[in-house]
């Protein structure tokens, strides 16, 4: 860990309130997230941490790459959820930021649904594909 972090890391916890004020913050401002959510008719993974999966209902990357030309930058695709997006929750500017930014682009978006690539076929080891593959 870098010696900045060290650093950081032990002032912060040198101040008895800090963390929790922290914490309490910031459920605070992922909670209105959900709220917001819900309130648009979105779906989400809701979580405990600093983070959740949002489905977007079209592909993540077109999300992503959207969301990126507006300056709103979010985690990475995952392939088992091939339209969930990851959200770092921020400050409540940046979550204010991400509220607008995503709405347009859902709203603009030119897919009306997402089709899941075909399944794929499996092979044993030695050649012979898998039953109901």
């Amino acid at each position: 860990m870098p010696i900045t972090a060290m650093a950081a890391a032990t002032a912060s916890l040198k101040h008895e309130h800090l963390v929790p004020e922290r914490k309490q913050l910031n459920a605070a401002i992922r909670q209105k997230t959900f709220d917001w959510l819900a309130s648009q008719g979105y779906s989400y993974v809701p979580s405990q941490s600093n983070c959740f999966m949002l489905d977007a209902k079209r592909p993540a990357k077109e999300v992503i790459d959207a969301l990126a030309k507006r300056n709103v930058y979010i985690g990475r695709p995952w392939p088992i959820w091939p339209t969930h997006v990851r959200i770092t929750v921020g400050t409540q500017p940046e979550m204010d930021a991400f509220h607008e930014a995503f709405q347009a682009v859902v709203k603009n978006s030119t897919t009306t649904g997402f089709v899941p690539a075909l399944k794929r076929r499996r092979f044993y080891p030695d050649g012979q594909e898998w039953p109901n593959a």
